[in-house]
């Protein structure tokens, strides 16, 4: 059975205000084939969010080059709840929700050299824009508190937006994880930070790759198969590494492991034929929810 993809680049981003390498910062697998067509795994640790786009772009280009597909997971939301882009007022008359919310964080969310990022100040501005208060952002440290965003939880309860996406709670449902909220922006196993400062890049690279996708937002519901594929060259998606039970090797970071292991998951689904299955092997999900995954909330490969 034939592959979808000829290469599985997998990315632990890291929203570090200075340029840092190690844990908790941004390592990126990439298991691609070599000159003797045999998969080999590789790894990068990059001390920037701007250092970090710069190295995919030049990998993937390479690896396009030679005529690879290539897969590219990142380990952040890449949408929000229903209804976010609608909170905050974002133009949707000639775009998805998803769209009005990439383009809104990038013109928001411009990284500097010395990797400093204001997304504390971003989140404020969003609370603001949604609720004039400390709702739905949280998590900012004592030094970022201001009064729209708080270092605490606000009470989600009878809120327009609900505090996890579809996907998080299925997975919560089905103890498969306990995945944060994307509006958590700090402590243990919070994303909402490197979602903020991820999507820009994304929404860079997309913008910049014509023959790129994002999934599932620009695909049609239902099986990924050579024929939805069809002059796509590389597809952007959303991971949850957390899905691998971790195994860390001697000497390895938690992140470095999750990166290798996440990038030889989904090629051995791959080398299986069940890649491109459907955005959700949940039975329960009707029309009304596959519709607000593909316009604004997302889904996780392989959930």
């Amino acid at each position: 059975m034939s592959r979808l993809f000829d290469a599985y680049i997998m990315v632990d981003w890291s929203a570090a205000s200075k340029p840092v390498t190690g844990k908790n910062s941004i390592w990126i697998g990439i298991l691609a084939k070599d000159a003797r067509l045999k998969f080999q795994y590789q790894s990068a640790n990059i001390d920037t969010c701007l250092k970090a786009r710069t190295f995919l772009e030049g990998i993937i280009a390479k690896l396009t080059g030679r005529g690879d597909r290539v897969l590219i997971g990142f380990d952040f939301s890449l949408g929000y709840p229903a209804g976010t882009a609608s909170a905050l007022s974002l133009d949707v008359s000639d775009q998805k929700p998803w769209q009005a919310m990439h383009a809104h964080l990038a013109s928001k969310m411009k990284d500097k050299p010395d990797n400093s990022n204001p997304r504390y100040a971003i989140a404020a501005g969003m609370n603001y824009a949604i609720s004039k208060g400390p709702y739905p952002f949280w998590g900012a440290p004592a030094r970022d508190v201001v009064s729209t965003l708080s270092g605490t939880k606000p009470d989600f309860d009878g809120q327009p937006l609900p505090e996890y996406r579809l996907v998080e709670t299925h997975l919560r449902d089905a103890k498969l994880g306990q995945p944060k909220s994307v509006w958590q922006l700090a402590y243990t196993g919070s994303v909402g930070s490197q979602s903020l400062t991820g999507i820009p890049h994304v929404h860079a690279l997309r913008q910049a790759l014509p023959e790129s996708r994002i999934w599932p937002f620009e695909f049609e519901d239902g099986e990924m198969t050579e024929e939805t594929l069809e002059g796509v060259k590389i597809v952007f998606a959303e991971i949850y590494p957390s899905l691998v039970p971790l195994k860390a090797e001697k000497g390895e970071t938690p992140d470095a492991a999750q990166v290798r292991q996440i990038a030889h998951h989904y090629s051995d689904l791959d080398g299986k034929g069940v890649l491109g299955r459907r955005i959700s092997t949940n039975n329960s999900l009707d029309e009304g929810k596959i519709s607000q995954i593909q316009a604004e909330e997302g889904w996780i490969l392989g959930a």
